[in-house]
């Protein structure tokens, strides 16, 4: 019932509950993207801005300085004395707007293009604006007052590159050099503008870009020009409205723009808050990066945009959730409770209430019709339970009786069969005993008679014969080991009814004794191989009893002719050691449809020769003793038949 639930639940809720916010979680992650790439693109834009005004004011600069050179009243100024000539110069300077402004000679203008190539451009014959980097000392040979605008005290900044500076005293200055034609003054007009603290060069920038934001409020902008990583003019804010000259930027943002040479457009910490940020690199006339300019604008308020957007979106969900869920649940208790009282009503009957009913169902869909079925199933159930227990109460007394018959049947048959095996041990015996029968008892008695009355009549005149005498009672004695070995066989029960520690190849050595008469009828070849194996508990008569069948077997399956080999090694199981015997014969071996059926009992292929019981009673000896024995034809031709008994300390285990 609770996987129904379980199911019809999910079914419900998983589109309202999974699905629709892993949409909305998709939805908003790709929003939130293309909202960043809009303020990226912002950025980007405002950078663009601002990097058009910075060339406009090299192209300005240069233009200005150039048309000073070749205007009228710089002709009719040059032709004037010295001091009057840069009167003049400065009076130009101020009105160009100009930081410094001076006029070098042909030959001067030629040893300073060795160090400027802005100043080289010009001696060429060509104007040229670029941004250049002057020492403190270069600039303190132009004004002492510019060497004082340009020295700024480097503040420790956050995330920067560590530096052991204090100060930075340098200039960033738009540098710009134009040819001067007039006749009597060859050479060069030089002009710049300090950027260093230059705050109306970065307002100007910041009022481009952001214009219009401050009526519209949706960006706070600031503009930067660095100088290599040193904010040398801003209008980034420190704590109480003062300008953040002196301090630096990160240094994953330099190593970017810096080392790298390229644009970064993206957030990054500037000197107190994050800003959505574009860092452009500036090259000198040299061709070396040397500083960089930045626009950017803080992005806290959009962040509390975005997480305005999503407190609004996850709340509408959420209020969504809290109106439908309810819903669907009353509409799934609606099939939930007659499932419920089902669920209920079969437990009952499981436990023995088979007069247990549902009743009716307020439902009348489908559920209610089941419902109805149900009762009905159970009504039918009930009476065959009846019918069934009267039926069960017959059958047990019909069994009962049944059974009785067939104990006293089973009880029958174990006495035949007890019979059985004790009539193919007598007829194994009756075989053995065949050849030496009329040999045993009263011939080794007289023998052994006329020896000893040999001995006493002769007295010590038989020394002579002694040797002989000796042989005679060795082979007697050896008459008396035979019969003693056939009676342990015969009648095992005298000699041991137990299991006992059994060494095969002991037990072997008996039995070869006892068939010995069988094996040399014919013309067989016995070769016995003996490798190491351990002891095994088996009771020794039931052993000689199998090992005397099997080999008796092999001998008549060759009629007198062929090899018989046995083998005797150690060999595992299961994981358990043990001892094997293997028996083969060089006969025609056994038809493999008959192969599975030759432990079978009454089985024989000797008609009229034999009960069939030989080597039912060896298997059922073997497994006894927790052994196997198996047959297989040999790939040469004959009969194999191994008989493997697990070792003396796992059969202990075993026990």
């Amino acid at each position: 019932m609770k996987s129904v639930r379980l199911r019809l639940l999910i079914l419900a809720l998983l589109p309202l509950v999974v699905l629709m916010p892993l949409l909305l979680l998709l939805a908003i992650s790709r929003w939130s993207a293309n909202y960043d790439n809009v303020l990226i693109a912002n950025v980007e834009s405002d950078l663009r801005i601002a990097e058009q005004y910075m060339q406009q004011i090299l192209v300005t600069t240069g233009n200005d300085v150039e048309s000073l050179a070749r205007s009228v009243a710089f002709q009719k100024a040059a032709a004037l004395p010295g001091d009057v000539f840069a009167a003049y110069l400065d009076r130009s300077r101020a009105s160009l707007q100009l930081d410094f402004l001076y006029y070098l000679p042909l030959g001067q203008a030629r040893e300073a293009a060795e160090t400027w190539p802005v100043i080289a451009a010009a001696v060429g014959g060509t104007g040229a604006s670029q941004i250049d980097i002057f020492s403190g000392d270069d600039l303190t040979t132009l004004s002492p007052e510019l060497a004082d605008q340009a020295r700024l005290p480097l503040i420790d900044t956050e995330a920067a590159v560590p530096t052991d500076r204090t100060a930075e005293d340098r200039g960033m200055v738009v540098h710009t050099a134009t040819d001067v034609r007039v006749p009597g003054r060859l050479g060069v007009l030089v002009g710049g503008i300090l950027l260093n603290r230059n705050l109306d060069f970065i307002d100007t920038i910041n009022a481009l870009v952001y214009h219009s934001d401050k009526a519209e409020g949706d960006r706070q902008g600031t503009a930067t020009l660095f100088l290599e990583d040193v904010r040398v003019s801003t209008n980034v804010r420190l704590f109480e409205g003062a300008r953040a000259l002196g301090t630096r930027v990160s240094a994953v943002v330099r190593h970017k723009v810096l080392d790298e040479g390229l644009t970064w457009l993206d957030s990054a910490f500037v000197v107190n808050d994050w800003y959505i940020s574009g860092y452009l690199p500036l090259i000198d006339s040299f061709g070396d990066r040397v500083g960089m300019l930045y626009v950017g604008f803080l992005e806290a308020p959009f962040t509390a945009a975005k997480r305005s957007a999503y407190f609004l979106i996850f709340g509408a969900f959420a209020l969504i959730l809290a109106l439908t869920v309810p819903l669907f649940l009353r509409l799934a208790g609606g099939i939930f409770s007659p499932l419920e009282r089902m669920t209920k009503t079969m437990e009952e009957v499981e436990d023995g209430e088979l007069s247990a009913r549902i009743g009716p169902v307020a439902a009348r869909d489908e559920i209610g019709t089941v419902a109805a079925h149900l009762d009905t199933l159970l009504d039918q159930v009930q009476e065959r339970d009846r019918k069934l227990r009267s039926w069960a109460d017959e059958l047990n007394i019909r069994v009962e009786q049944r059974t009785a018959e067939l104990r006293e049947a089973n009880e029958k048959l174990e006495t035949t069969y007890q019979q059985l095996v004790m009539s193919e041990k007598l007829a194994s015996i009756g075989e053995i005993t065949a050849g030496v029968a009329h040999e045993i008892n009263n011939p080794v008695a007289v023998i052994q008679g006329n020896v000893d009355v040999i001995r006493q009549t002769l007295g010590a005149e038989a020394q002579p014969v002694m040797t002989e005498l000796a042989l005679i009672d060795q082979q007697v004695g050896r008459i008396n080991a035979i019969v003693g070995k056939l009676l342990q066989f015969a009648r095992p029960t005298e000699f041991g009814t137990f299991e006992e520690s059994v060494d095969l190849a002991s037990v072997l050595d008996d039995c070869l004794v006892l068939v010995d008469h069988v094996i040399t009828k014919g013309d067989m070849r016995v070769t016995i191989n003996r490798a190491d194996a351990p002891p095994v508990r088996i009771n020794p008569g039931e052993l000689q009893q199998v090992i005397i069948n099997l080999i008796v077997n092999a001998v008549q399956a060759m009629q007198g002719h062929g090899a018989l080999e046995i083998s005797i090694s150690a060999a595992a199981r299961d994981g358990q050691t043990g001892a094997q015997l293997v028996i083969a014969d060089t006969g025609p071996g056994i038809a493999e449809e008959k192969l599975k059926t030759v432990f079978d009992p009454f089985f024989t292929t000797k008609l009229g020769e034999g009960t069939g019981l030989g080597l039912s009673v060896s298997q059922t000896l073997i497994q006894n003793a927790n052994g196997l024995i198996s047959v297989a034809n040999r790939a040469g031709g004959g009969a194999q038949f191994t008989v493997w008994l697990p070792g003396e300390e796992a059969g202990e285990v075993a026990a």
